[in-house]
Order: structure tokens, then C-alpha cells, then sequence
């Protein structure tokens, strides 16, 4: 049976970036990459919708490693998909993919430390098995085989197209159609403007607003700075440049809200006619960044509604009928084609099932430790990036504390690391402190956090700069042990232990 040092599952944005990071730090450790798919990129490849972009800068969204050199800082979907392809060409990753490979189950044995890992490949879906040290998950958060859809009622009634972005039909037609598109998050804003010059009329149906920030697709000093300075150096400063200014406008919507309301207000009504709604359509009941913002580039969303050619609703939804949807108001919008954009169905682990020496993981049953590994789960983390930066900030910092683990454990001649739980006076709060439909929906199926500690998720880079990069891996917390030491198989993933003092290597 093929054995790896570290199995990688996904092919996406981190996945790519912690083969880099294994190449870079642990060239000696074998390592495969696992695609469910048949090419890389992750969302990047997955969404294919009109208009299809970044809603993070990429200088925060690129890679620590290698500078992204496009003029567009809010970048679209392919040009994302050639970053990856060049990523993968420059490093060698690309001859460790393996594509149209699932991960259908995994169970780890205390007694070898290892994880025996089941697959499917190949269009016939091949079973195969492999063993291999470490599993490091970076298949992302959500559902790719589904999104979150509601039933609507009436809706068998409507003799028109209706389209879930997650799964855009490449032949769809809408010229000179009449368009709804159902949500007011980052992707119905970015459909909605990428609809209206080729359709008839689009319409974007919310029953309640969303807190929406302009930005240049272009970042003029960025592009002037890049020309000045070397291409690394330029990259670095760009990059932290955002970094804070990223962190200093979160910080503000926590200790000012009512004034970050009042400019975000100010920055959508002059971009919008003067008798527009501004109250009904984009001021929502909630604080700025206790959901995620919305960045619109160029201000091309505001521009489409100027222009008259779409609009912004704000209503629910009666029923559809068979011409488009009838509201609760009374009103109907006429309708050819109704775009569900209505969000994620999100899991944890990639939705792999898993065993720690023969008994089920529920994760939900763990801590978090550092954000990326799982109390009482040996060898095992995940990225998750974060809710109020760029994801890619938070998937660097995980695989370069994957390697110092993977370092350490060669270096001491252990095999297994392995987090211990908190106490049980530890005050245990949900993961993610996010009020956003998608999370609130899921939050039982992921690990818990504590208020302080290794345990505790932190939504800061800086902080996680020194929690993963230069906090010690002798914190007491992570222990380290060679297989089929005494103890090891009595931790059970989640079981409330005293803290160690010291870590057992």
C-alpha cells in the first residue's frame, strides 16, 4: 500500500499554497495533492458565473511567496485560475496533483500513526487506499456538490429558467431578458452589473440590505509603486500597506460603528441618484463586519442602478408565478430567468468521515486549536481563512505552521502531535462570532473555541503572525509522541483533560 509523509485534499487556492510551503520547508517529505475534480483552482474553477471575481485584493488574496502582477487588484476569475496554473508550473506542485481524486474516509491507528485514507478515482470513481502520516485538509468550507437553496413557494408554477449560481449553465441566454436575481450578497452584486448590459432588465431581489464598499479594481499606487521598486519589495509593502488598513478599518467598525455607517452611507448616496432609497436598499439592521462587507470595484453596481439599468428590491417573496414572482407587498416582478443567489451549505473537514482509533470524529465535539488543528485529533488540521481579511492571509500562516509541527516531529523522533483539550472551567463559545445566514446555519458542525489561549480563533493576521509563527510549539497544549505510546489512544477527540504543563517532547 502507497504511503505519504502528508496527504494535502484540495486543489484549490490553499491547497496549492501548502504544497508550496511542504517544497519549501520539508523537501525531504513525500506529499500528493488530492483533486476531486478534474482541474485545479478550488472556487476559482467551480464558479463560473457572469462577471465571476475576487472580493479581496490580491496582494492580501496572493500569496505570501509570489507577487501578483496584474494591473487589477480586484481581480476576475480567470485571471485568478492563471495565477494558480503559473503557482503550480513554478514550484514543481504541479507533478504532485493528483486530479479526480475524492477522499470518501479516513481513520487514524494511535498503534502506527498513520491515517488510512479511502479514495475514488478516475471518471469510473476507482476505489483505492493509501496510508500516509499527516492529513492536511485544505478542501475549503462549503459544499461543492450543492449550495444552499430554499424552496419557494409556487415555484413549479414558473415556466422560465431558474439558475443556481453555483452551477451556471455555459449555454444559458439571457439577452434581452428579464432577470431576478434572489440574494444581496457578494455574488448576486456581482452578477447583477454583469447581467444588465446584455438583458433586457435586472432585477436584485434582497429581503433585507447588505453593507456595500466601492473600491478601484485598480490600485493606482500600487501599480506606480510596483514600477519603482522590485518586484518583491513592492509586493511586501503593497501587501502590508492593506494588511492595516484592512485591520484599522475592522477595528473601527468595533469601536465606532455608528460612524462607519454613517461614511458607508455617504460613499453609496454619492454614487446613487439623489432621491434614491438609500434607507430601505443599503442600510442594513446589523453593525458593518458582523457580516461581511460587499466590495463593489469601480463602483460598477451603483453605476448599473444609475443608469437605470437594474434595481435593487427589497421585499419578500409571496410566491412565483408563472411569469416571475409575486411579493408580499403585492407587487410582481416580471421574470425569464430567476437567479438563486441564496448562498453556501457549509461543512467542515471537506465532509470526509473520520475515525480516531475506531471511534467516529465529531468535530463539534473539539476545540480549535491555533484555528487550524482539532483537540484530541492526532495529525490532522485544516485551513479556514478568515471572515474579515483575505482568506489566502490565514491559509500561509497554517501550512507554515503545519511544516514547524512536521519539523518538529522529525527532529525529535516522534510521530504523532496531537492537541489537548482545555479544562473543563474553560468557557467554550461557537467558532466563529458571525451573524451571516450561511455561517449561523452551520456553526453546529465545527469545533468550539475558547475566549483566550491556544484555543481561541483569532479573526487578526498580526495576532496569528506571532500565535503560528513564532509562539513555541512548547506551550503545554500540543503534545508529541511516538506511536503506540502509553496514553495516546485514551485521549479521545473532545474529552475534557487538565492542561499539560509541558509539551512530552
Amino acid at each position: 500500500m502507497e504511503h505519504l509523509d502528508v496527504l494535502i485534499v484540495g486543489a484549490g487556492i490553499s491547497g496549492i499554497g501548502a504544497a508550496h510551503h511542504l517544497n519549501q520547508h520539508c523537501p525531504d517529505r513525500s506529499y500528493a495533492l488530492f483533486e476531486a475534480r478534474e482541474r485545479i483552482g478550488g472556487t476559482w474553477d467551480l464558479f463560473r458565473y457572469p462577471g465571476i471575481r475576487s472580493d479581496s485584493d490580491m496582494f492580501t488574496l496572493g500569496y505570501n511567496f509570489k507577487p501578483w502582477t496584474e494591473a487589477k487588484a480586484i481581480a476576475d476569475g480567470p485571471s485568478i485560475l492563471r495565477y494558480l496554473d503559473e503557482t503550480v508550473a513554478e514550484d514543481g506542485t504541479a507533478a504532485k496533483i493528483r486530479l479526480q481524486h475524492k477522499v470518501t474516509g479516513a481513520a487514524w491507528d494511535s498503534a502506527t500513526s498513520r491515517w488510512t485514507v479511502d479514495y475514488v478515482s478516475g471518471p469510473e470513481a476507482t476505489p483505492g487506499r493509501l496510508t500516509c502520516a499527516f492529513l492536511f485538509l485544505c478542501a475549503g468550507y462549503y459544499r461543492y456538490d450543492t449550495g444552499h437553496r430554499p424552496a419557494f413557494p409556487g415555484e413549479a408554477a414558473f415556466v422560465g429558467k431558474i439558475v443556481h449560481p453555483q452551477f451556471w449553465p455555459q449555454d444559458l441566454d439571457y439577452t434581452g431578458k428579464d432577470v431576478v436575481v434572489i440574494g444581496s450578497g457578494a455574488t448576486a452584486m456581482t452578477l447583477v452589473p454583469a447581467m444588465a448590459p446584455t438583458a433586457g432588465s435586472v432585477t436584485m431581489l434582497q429581503r433585507s440590505p447588505t453593507w456595500v464598499v466601492s473600491r478601484p479594481a485598480e490600485d493606482a499606487f500600487a501599480n506606480w509603486l510596483r514600477r519603482s521598486l522590485p518586484a518583491k519589495l513592492a509586493y511586501g509593502v503593497i501587501r502590508w500597506r492593506n494588511v492595516l488598513m484592512q485591520m484599522y478599518f475592522y477595528w473601527l467598525t468595533r469601536v465606532a460603528p455608528d460612524k462607519v455607517k454613517q461614511r458607508l452611507l455617504e460613499l453609496a448616496a454619492a454614487e446613487l441618484p439623489k432621491d434614491y432609497d438609500l434607507a430601505t436598499h443599503f442600510k442594513p439592521r446589523y453593525n458593518p463586519w458582523d457580516q461581511r462587507l460587499c466590495l463593489v470595484p469601480d463602483a460598477d453596481l451603483f453605476q448599473a442602478i444609475r443608469a437605470g439599468d437594474a434595481e435593487v428590491v427589497t421585499d419578500t417573496i409571496d410566491t412565483f408565478t408563472a411569469d416571475g414572482i409575486r411579493l408580499s407587498s403585492g407587487r410582481t416582478l416580471k421574470a425569464d430567468v430567476i437567479v438563486t443567489a441564496t448562498g453556501l451549505e457549509l461543512q467542515s473537514l471537506g465532509g470526509i468521515p473520520m475515525t480516531v482509533d475506531g471511534a467516529p470524529l465529531d468535530v463539534a465535539q473539539t476545540f480549535s486549536y491555533r484555528g487550524l488543528m482539532y483537540t484530541g485529533v492526532p495529525n490532522l488540521a485544516s485551513v479556514f481563512g478568515y471572515t474579515n481579511a483575505s482568506w489566502t492571509l490565514k491559509a500561509d500562516l497554517s501550512a507554515e505552521f503545519v511544516c514547524r509541527v512536521l519539523n518538529r516531529m522529525r527532529a525529535t523522533g516522534t510521530t504523532e502531535a496531537r492537541p489537548r483539550p482545555p479544562g473543563p472551567d474553560v468557557d467554550a463559545v461557537p467558532w466563529l462570532d458571525f451573524s451571516s445566514g450561511y455561517v449561523v446555519r452551520a456553526l453546529d458542525r465545527f469545533p468550539r473555541q475558547a475566549r483566550s489561549g491556544p484555543w481561541q480563533v483569532h479573526q487578526n493576521y498580526v495576532k496569528d503572525i506571532m500565535a503560528m509563527r513564532f509562539a513555541s510549539l512548547d506551550d503545554g497544549i500540543l503534545e508529541f509522541r511516538k506511536a503506540g505510546a502509553a496514553g495516546a489512544a485514551s485521549q479521545k477527540p473532545g474529552a475534557d483533560q487538565p492542561v499539560a504543563t509541558a509539551s512530552a517532547a
